[in-house]
């Protein structure tokens, strides 16, 4: 199996537990208040539906996927709100549905890029690769919503370490989308993942340091819990700093969330 083969079946994966949590919720669940203000249940999976079917744009129409762009940059604040508050007006069975029949579509469209394809997206452009690990990230990250909602609390699984990947990966995008200048010296990341393994990234020596459970990191990149309130720790006044406006996600920077004790 390659690598592309594997991320796309960890992609689907991650779909399908997500579509766990929702598939046998009654109809007036689907209204339940997430921990993003605004958005129920169905906001958070019309999100992914409406994410999912870009994507597959981006890769099979790229011309119509650059005017998107192009109206999303008209709009910079709105466009993912809108998306979100059309598809979650549409009854709860019609919008799984579409968002089921989205993420086929979105794999297989996926599945058949050449080698070295770049896909136009709302930030640089990127590899299949990358685009499958966002995509495995955004699910996660919004499962993550519905699960608080629902006070179902998830089992970690191996495919943390795409999301930790990207996480790692955006750092300078994280000081560079807020108008910082990205340290130059390089950091070094170890997270403990759910079966023990220690996942490492960067120099060994490096004297910027972060540490702790990969589902703790994760939690923090896509902005889902506050630091406050997990167990990610930084050795160095640039690694403390990054860990205060680490994002995982393309977009302006997040308002993330409070921490469980009350406001920020």
């Amino acid at each position: 199996m390659s690598d592309t083969e594997a991320l796309l079946d960890d992609l689907r994966a991650e779909g399908d537990e997500l579509d766990g949590l929702v598939a046998g919720l009654a109809t007036g669940e689907w209204g339940i208040a997430t921990p993003a203000p605004g958005w129920t249940i169905a906001h958070q999976i019309a999100h992914l539906a409406w994410t999912d079917a870009r994507a597959a744009q981006a890769a099979e129409d790229p011309e119509g996927f650059a005017a998107e762009v192009r109206k999303a940059r008209a709009a910079p604040e709105a466009f993912v709100d809108e998306g979100a508050e059309h598809g979650a007006a549409d009854p709860p069975d019609v919008l799984l549905g579409r968002w089921r029949a989205g993420r086929e579509r979105l794999r297989r469209t996926l599945a058949v890029q050449p080698p070295g394809a770049r896909l136009l997206w709302y930030g640089p452009p990127m590899s299949v690769m990358s685009m499958a690990t966002g995509r495995l990230m955004e699910t996660w990250a919004h499962g993550q919503d519905v699960a608080d909602a629902l006070g179902v609390r998830r089992t970690p699984t191996a495919r943390l370490r795409h999301v930790a990947r990207i996480g790692v990966r955006a750092r300078g995008y994280a000081y560079a989308v807020r108008g910082l200048e990205p340290p130059t010296e390089e950091f070094r990341v170890e997270l403990t993942a759910p079966d023990g393994d220690i996942w490492t990234y960067g120099p060994e020596g490096a004297a910027q340091r972060v540490t702790g459970p990969a589902v703790d990191f994760c939690l923090l990149v896509t902005q889902r819990a506050h630091r406050d309130d997990l167990a990610v720790r930084a050795e160095g006044p640039e690694a403390d700093r990054w860990l205060d406006i680490a994002q995982a996600f393309a977009g302006p920077p997040g308002k993330g969330r409070p921490p469980a004790g009350g406001a920020a």
